[in-house]
């Protein structure tokens, strides 16, 4: 295997580590509690709780995969794997668990009062030969708290009442970033619940997403070229790396804005894509250039495509936001701000109708520029909704630099103190 084809596989297909760094402790937990369902038929639910990418897919996939090197579990555990952005209804759900279990023939055309009376069904078919218990089944929610928004929560209520009542030994792992997942659980589902949850906050310190960082782009030992083995992984030592302080602030910028595999492995595929059969070995400029491009401000971007008229709304905005502080303003005031300048200031800008100023405003919140602070917008007027800039000063001003052909009283508009 080439170092490119190695690394296209580690990095497009985001192969994540064997084993997670730091989670030592949740790993032994969940392990010993698959495992008394998986041999000893007891059944269990577990939520894994923690913010994407903190490592909660990394985590079970590393325990499924010791569990089912066990000769007698690989022979009778069936995991089922349901997400909640997939399986958006029960009925959508109960045909994707007949479809893993390999049940469809057995279901045919038989039709179930309920969904309880369904799933017992299938559990009972599960049954092997002579063994009067079913086969444990895990069932896997990714996204569990969008199964809470089901009707009636139907699924999770069944669910788990077959794990509380031992009709079968299943295992019920969800997986959520909803730290509040069990203020979303009915009573009833609550109640069945064993309240066991996994949480994963990440303790990586930045010497360890250093590391982390290094043993990413080093090369497997049983590279064949061995001379290029050698070179690349000197190359890529962290002492070459902390020798050049400016590479060391932008890792630091990306570690504190979020230290999981994805936006690693972005980062770093952006930066091999820089190295060619000319320049074979990776600089610290590549990573630099890499990182340019990763943190590229989608909301500054947004700015270079709005019209002349929404441009100056936004600056009115900033305006406002430096008067009063940040407080919240409404469109009413914004208008005033951006007539001002016309009267005072402007040269190339033409009077528009309040009408047509209005369907700017509301384009800005389509686009999400700005957000709407009142949570009953029904009674208010639209003029005096209150409403909040989702953009800071550096974002609008840099915005300024870049936007095409901004006229030069637009520009001084934005630099004057206050409007």
């Amino acid at each position: 295997m080439s170092h490119g084809q190695h690394y296209s596989e580690r990095f497009c297909h985001q192969r994540l580590p064997e084993k997670p760094v730091g989670m030592e402790s949740q790993h032994k937990h969940l392990l010993e509690l698959l495992r008394r369902t998986a041999v000893h038929g007891e059944s269990n639910s577990v939520l894994i709780v923690g913010p994407r990418g903190s490592g909660k897919t990394m985590l079970l996939n590393c325990v499924l995969r010791e569990l089912l090197e066990v000769k007698d579990v690989n022979k009778n555990v069936l995991p089922v794997h349901l997400n909640g952005l997939l399986q958006t209804d029960d009925r959508i759900a109960l045909k994707e668990i007949t479809r893993q279990l390999n049940l469809e023939n057995v279901v045919g055309d038989k039709v179930f009062g309920s969904f309880a009376e369904n799933l017992a069904f299938l559990l009972e078919a599960l049954k092997k030969g002579d063994r009067s218990s079913s086969r444990p089944v895990l069932f896997i929610l990714d996204e569990f708290d969008l199964f809470a928004h089901h009707k009636n929560q139907t699924l999770l209520y069944n669910l788990l009442d077959v794990s509380q009542s031992a009709q079968a030994p299943v295992a019920v792992i969800g997986l959520t970033c909803r730290l509040d997942v069990l203020e979303l659980l009915e009573k009833r589902v609550k109640s069945r619940f064993s309240h066991r949850q996994i949480h994963l906050l990440s303790s990586l310190s930045f010497i360890q997403y250093l590391d982390n960082v290094r043993s990413q782009l080093s090369l497997p030992q049983d590279f064949p070229d061995t001379k290029f083995y050698d070179e690349w992984n000197d190359s890529i030592k962290v002492r070459h790396f902390s020798s050049y302080p400016q590479l060391v602030d932008v890792l630091q910028r990306h570690y504190n804005s979020s230290k999981d595999f994805r936006s690693l492995h972005l980062l770093l595929m952006l930066a091999l894509s820089r190295v060619s059969a000319s320049k074979p070995a990776i600089k610290p400029t590549d990573l630099l250039e890499a990182s340019r491009v990763c943190m590229v401000d989608s909301k500054a971007n947004i700015l270079h495509g709005l019209s002349i008229l929404e441009l100056c709304l936004i600056i009115a905005m900033k305006h406002l936001n430096d008067i009063y502080e940040g407080e919240p303003f409404n469109f009413q005031m914004v208008h005033n701000e951006f007539k001002k300048f016309l009267q005072r200031k402007s040269h190339s800008i033409h009077n528009f109708d309040k009408p047509v100023v209005m369907k700017a405003f509301e384009h800005l919140q389509q686009l999400e520029l700005i957000k709407s602070m009142d949570s009953s917008t029904a009674k208010i007027q639209k003029e005096y909704q209150l409403m909040k800039l989702l953009l800071d000063h550096s974002q609008i001003m840099e915005a300024l630099q870049k936007y095409p052909q901004c006229p030069t009283d637009v520009k001084q508009w934005a630099m004057s103190a206050f409007g």
